[in-house]
């Protein structure tokens, strides 16, 4: 006769990294869905008794836009950290190990986001009712329709150099997009478009940096586990911590300066709050000041805790913070600019 008691649930530290592991996967979830939720409602949000007119399907174009971003992110932030762990003494003789690579998956999500947004551009910047509308061949014929292309084929490129021997050759199709978007982002009756293609190049390169490479470091320290791995992770994190200052202070500068480019000083209060894009931009700028302050946490607990590694929960705050910065910079590109050039 067998017993038909319950068995007893574990309760050691095998159930704790259970409820820990389902604590992470709801955090996760709650903050995609956030992410997701903001550039849908936001454009109505941010419209809301601004006297605008909110461009057809806004909100979708919003999220395809993010999408497109954080493709970009991921990628970009595996090169750039893995060439970190390679310069960290003691490594010189081969290769650290480093997590499983999430480009390809990046690279498919980039390329859908970037085949929607191209469909946009071929029905004259409004959403296909059905395939009639659209009109693949005018992408050849317009700026912006040809921009949308080369979006497509690197993201294309770049998943196919993922998956290669050598994915650092993702280096060249990524740095495609961040050019396109550079210029889609001004058009050429923009006054000086060049200069403002500039300002947003290295803006989004360097939150591309920032963001995807912080993720993709934390990724990297779940990995170095153990009393050696310790040290090691202590030193990755700190040699990031000391580029992202950099980072940090050129996407402040940049971002001033694009932002003064469209809202000249004497303006910029009555925008922040009478238009839609002043209002997603101050929102922007709220969420980029938490994650300094986060960042600036992380980089005290790194100097001067007595595990180092006690930096990296104010890091994934950090990142979730970052995530939401860049559901907003997708919110920003689908609302109308404030001023008429």
């Amino acid at each position: 006769m067998t017993s038909t008691r319950p068995t007893p649930r574990a309760t050691g530290p095998r159930g704790s990294v259970r409820r820990a592991g389902a604590g992470r996967a709801v955090a996760v979830l709650v903050l995609v869905t956030l992410a997701a939720l903001i550039p849908l409602l936001g454009p109505s949000a941010a419209l809301h008794g601004t006297g605008e007119a909110e461009v057809p399907g806004a909100g979708g174009i919003a999220l395809l836009r993010t999408v497109l971003f954080a493709a970009l992110c991921i990628p970009v932030g595996e090169l750039f950290v893995n060439r970190l762990a390679r310069s960290l003494p003691g490594t010189e003789a081969g290769h650290p190990a480093v997590p499983r690579s999430w480009s390809p998956f990046a690279a498919a999500a980039g390329f859908v986001a970037a085949l929607g947004l191209a469909t946009v551009v071929a029905t004259g910047n409004l959403v296909p009712g059905d395939g009639a509308d659209i009109d693949v061949g005018g992408l050849y014929t317009s700026r912006d329709g040809k921009l949308a292309l080369l979006e497509v084929n690197a993201f294309l490129v770049a998943g196919l150099c993922a998956v290669s021997r050598r994915p650092v050759t993702q280096v060249g199709p990524l740095a495609a997009v961040v050019v396109a978007e550079a210029l889609r982002a001004h058009p050429t009756t923009e006054y000086s478009p060049l200069t403002g293609a500039g300002l947003t190049l290295v803006h989004l390169t360097c939150a591309a940096l920032w963001a995807g490479g912080l993720l993709h470091a934390l990724r990297t320290l779940r990995l170095w586990s153990g009393p050696n791995g310790t040290a090691a992770g202590a030193a990755l994190l700190g040699l990031y911590a000391r580029v992202a200052v950099v980072l940090l202070a050129a996407i402040t500068a940049t971002g001033v300066c694009s932002s003064l480019r469209r809202m000249p000083p004497e303006t910029v209060l009555e925008q922040l709050t009478g238009t839609a894009y002043g209002r997603a931009l101050l929102a922007k700028v709220l969420l980029v000041v938490v994650v300094a302050g986060l960042a600036v946490w992380a980089r005290r607990r790194l100097r001067r805790a007595a595990d180092p590694l006690t930096a990296c929960a104010p890091a994934r705050a950090e990142v979730a913070a970052l995530g939401l910065a860049v559901a907003a910079s997708g919110l920003l590109t689908a609302l109308p600019v404030p001023i008429r050039w």
